[in-house]
């Protein structure tokens, strides 16, 4: 048995770093998690400052460590879970980034996205990636990133630059340049990867003209990448995962039909597929699950582009919150919201509509309408959301859904919670600890070091705080559906009639 005391998890977020140190009851020994800016340079465009998420990150690592007192030498392992499709181009020589990261959510490809569908490679995409093509996907940024920044594109084809998406910033600057390297899961989210034959796909590459010598090693999720001593001692980085993936992970979903809901500043639906790379027709998109112990696990996947970021909208622009755990008050202070619906597409549609010129859109405005009724209605734009993706999902496996764990900062409202239950008629089970993502990054990485020793070990460690059953009758959850289905059409309708 390891006789290291903690795992560290990094969990680099959209809007935030965060540090968690374990303990191996999969306890939360000491956490510090800092915000940094968002840049918006143009609408529809989001990126951040790389440097920010280096020093944000390696800021709330230091501190985690000093508030629970511990050195280098108590530390089993680091595991990484990062915000998924961000691109990051940097100077192989200096580790100088050459441009701001491109954020996910940022649409500045999607008419690059309508070229490639009119050259006819969607289905090729599809096929090898398990991906529908979408800006969302960081091969149109870093092309973006080539074409756009002077000198970017002929420096690649010299072999002077690297890419990769945050995981491999994070490890290339943990090990002082040594280390190039992702894992297949946020290499399955770049829309260059062939999620079948495990490897950069040459077709893909050469379309997007994308020199191979920017490419990172793709290794499984729960692997030793490498050895840091930025932490007074040598710890290994034994684990890399996109945050969803990680996310699915935390919550124990080792098998096929296991499904989690995550209510982040996006919002994400997956569903373990085991061994099978379920093709999807229906919106959904088919991805490579984190998994330990050499067998590649696939997953169906939902994307809500913006769910937590609709309520930071309510508070830091329009400034009708202080913070965002207000909403759940607000909400219980009404019977409904009025009528009304917000449908958040401030960057576009995801799954299952993909419609990236959707904008926001409000509906059902009457004079009687209040500050708390446009909260309500924010708020519960996470559930509907949330239950296009139910929906399609279970279309998609045609399997009876009867129960859903729930993590993520916004899974803590309980008003949330009970309303996503009573609109989708399931339970929905939120565990003893909702930030599983950086939970399942440690225990990628304590698989991997045997500070765990296998995953009936950490099973245990799953725990369910509180069970939300469904409360409604069927009439008036149909009412509440019809009217949802109403504003996504009219938010469509924007991006589809210019005349």
């Amino acid at each position: 048995m390891n006789e290291k005391q903690y795992v560290i998890a990094m969990d680099q977020g959209t809007t935030s770093s965060r540090c968690i140190l374990f303990d191996r009851r999969g306890a939360v020994r000491s956490v510090v998690q800092r915000e940094f800016p968002q840049i918006y340079p143009q609408p529809g465009w989001v990126e951040h400052d790389p440097m920010d998420i280096w020093a944000t990150q390696m800021g709330v690592t230091m501190e985690a460590m000093q508030k629970a007192g511990a050195r280098a030498g108590d530390i089993a392992a680091i595991g990484i879970t990062n915000q998924r499709e961000t691109t990051l181009v940097w100077d192989a020589a200096t580790g100088n980034p050459v441009c701001n990261a491109i954020v996910w959510q940022c649409r500045r490809t999607a008419e690059r996205i309508e070229r490639l569908r009119r050259d006819g490679l969607e289905e090729t995409v599809r096929r090898k990636t398990g991906l529908i093509p979408d800006a969302y996907f960081s091969a149109s940024k870093l092309e973006w990133i080539l074409d756009n920044v002077p000198g970017a594109r002929e420096r690649a084809e010299r072999g002077e630059l690297r890419f990769g998406t945050v995981d491999s910033w994070l490890i290339w600057n943990l090990t002082g340049g040594r280390v190039h390297a992702t894992d297949c899961t946020n290499a399955s989210r770049t829309m260059l990867f062939d999620i079948h034959k495990l490897r950069w796909d040459p077709e893909l590459l050469d379309y997007f003209r994308i020199p191979s010598s920017l490419l990172p090693r793709v290794l499984p999720s729960s692997s030793i990448f490498g050895e840091t001593e930025t932490f007074g001692g040598s710890i290994p980085i034994a684990a890399a995962a996109g945050d969803q993936q990680a996310a699915l992970f935390g919550q124990c979903g080792f098998e096929p039909g296991d499904v989690k809901s995550t209510y982040g500043t996006g919002g994400f639906l997956l569903m373990n597929t085991g061994t099978e790379a379920v093709p999807s027709r229906r919106g959904l998109l088919t991805t490579i699950a984190a998994s330990a112990g050499g067998e590649t696990r696939y997953a169906l996947e939902g994307s809500v582009f913006v769910a937590g970021a609709a309520i930071q909208w309510l508070r830091d622009e329009l400034r009708l919150l202080d913070s965002a755990a207000q909403t759940e008050e607000v909400c219980r202070r009404l019977e409904d919201a009025g009528g009304v619906y917000v449908v958040p597409a401030f960057v576009g549609l995801g799954a299952p509509y993909w419609e990236p010129y959707a904008r926001g859109t409000v509906v059902g405005l009457t004079r009687g309408v209040t500050r708390d009724h446009l909260i309500r209605a924010v708020t519960e734009s996470l559930a509907y959301q949330t239950n296009d993706l139910l929906r399609a999902m279970k279309e998609e496996s045609g399997l009876t859904l009867t129960s859903l764990k729930v993590d993520g900062g916004a899974s803590a409202n309980d008003f949330l919670m009970q309303f996503q239950a009573d609109l989708s008629d399931l339970e929905l089970q939120r565990p003893r600890y909702i930030e599983t993502t950086a939970l399942g990054a440690a225990y990628l990485a304590g698989l991997a070091t045997g500070f765990w020793r296998d995953q009936e070990d950490i099973r245990g460690n799953w725990a369910c705080e509180r069970t939300f059953a469904p409360g409604i009758s069927r009439e008036r959850r149909q009412s509440l559906l019809k009217g949802w289905d109403r504003a996504v059409r009219c938010a469509v309708a924007w991006a589809r009639d210019e005349d």
